[in-house]
């Protein structure tokens, strides 16, 4: 019971309602990235950080939650073919206008993705989404994940908050960032304008699903993964954590 009271007691009240609001404000004209230079070096980091998980050219990978996707043609050059799933609906139809000529890259919705057949992927990756995802919504998505993912595929679940990490800590992971790619004064304008917009007051009111390393490792194994915390957390925020799993074979399988 601890560890499922734990993740219960971490998803602080957030419903399917919440994470509506949080598809609306990802489908906004938000105020995350303070300028161009953050918005460059952050699909930078985070393409090179999924690389690191692409073993071999011919790959089919699905990037699950995958936001702008500004590093979608990087990956597709390393990948056989990648799919971006977007539930923001607007923001899917500019992904789909944008990568429409690409025969290498396609754009659905999470109901594509649920109805797509089994053993269709080598690589998942959802990054920086567990957070706006209840415990159960997010156990849901692991069992879907486990049954796309092929016997030797992998899933990577990048970004976790840990229960320790708040604002003041995703700040000052940012003003670092900030001052050492040389858009520092953005960044104290952008932390200003953030404080004052609609991702601070959804934060403060519905807060953020956090796990620790063992809550993340034994959620993961109990949907039928083994998993490793990764040595790097995807993206320059290194207080929070990456997650390597691989599905287990059941004897039915």
């Amino acid at each position: 019971m601890g560890g499922r009271a734990r993740q219960a007691r971490h998803a602080t009240g957030m419903t399917r309602n919440n994470l509506a609001d949080w598809i609306s404000f990802f489908d906004s004209n938000h105020p995350i990235y303070v300028n161009a230079r953050h918005s460059k070096v952050h699909a930078g980091l985070v393409a090179a950080g999924i690389e690191r998980y692409l073993a071999r050219p011919d790959l089919t990978v699905l990037d699950y939650g995958c936001g702008e996707a500004l590093y979608a043609e990087r990956l597709a050059a390393r990948t056989g073919r990648l799919i971006l799933c977007e539930a923001a609906p607007h923001l899917r139809e500019r992904l789909q206008a944008r990568f429409a000529g690409d025969a290498h890259i396609a754009v659905v919705a999470p109901e594509a993705v649920a109805a797509l057949p089994d053993r269709s992927f080598d690589v998942i990756v959802m990054h920086s989404v567990a957070q706006y995802l209840t415990a159960g919504d997010f156990t849901a998505l692991l069992a879907l994940f486990r049954r796309l993912l092929r016997a030797d595929g992998r899933l990577i679940v990048g970004d976790v908050v840990r229960p320790d990490v708040g604002i003041v800590t995703d700040a000052r992971a940012l003003l670092a960032l900030a001052a050492a790619n040389g858009f520092f004064i953005a960044a104290l304008f952008g932390l200003m304008r953030t404080a004052l917009s609609g991702y601070r007051k959804l934060r403060q009111r519905m807060g953020l699903t956090r796990y620790s390393e063992a809550d993340m490792l034994r959620t993961l194994k109990a949907a039928g993964f083994s998993a490793r915390r990764a040595a790097h957390n995807i993206g320059h925020n290194q207080a929070r954590m990456t997650f390597e799993a691989a599905p287990v074979s059941s004897p039915q399988q």
